[in-house]
């Protein structure tokens, strides 16, 4: 019989966030969960293959063999950096646990 480990693997585009629990054999890697878990079909448009990969928030090789309860994430290039986001929220008077606002809107006005 076959040892069996469970994993989740998480991917986030800007608009949804997929978390999902797969079982896979024992010694598994990396790129075996990307691969059993179908993910590339249902996001053909992120080239996920040329992403990074990574196990709990730190990067590693996709041939990492994985453990029991360990979560792959794929992560898609930054959009903008950090500290410069921080940086423009705080010219404004804002911080990032706040958010982005809609923008304030008078009686009247179209947008």
């Amino acid at each position: 019989m076959v040892e069996e480990i469970a994993i989740e693997i998480a991917f986030a585009t800007r608009d949804c966030q997929l978390l999902e629990r797969i079982v896979l054999a024992k010694g598994s890697t990396v790129a075996d969960a990307i691969r059993e878990s179908g993910i590339r079909s249902r996001f053909p448009e992120y080239g996920l293959d040329s992403l990074d990969a990574g196990i709990w928030g730190r990067i590693v090789p996709r041939e990492r063999t994985l453990r029991e309860g360990d979560r792959v994430e794929l992560y898609r290039p930054l959009q903008m950096d950090p500290r410069k986001a921080r940086r423009q929220l705080a010219a404004k008077g804002r911080t990032m646990a706040e958010g982005p606002r809609q923008r304030d809107q008078s009686p009247g006005s179209s947008s």
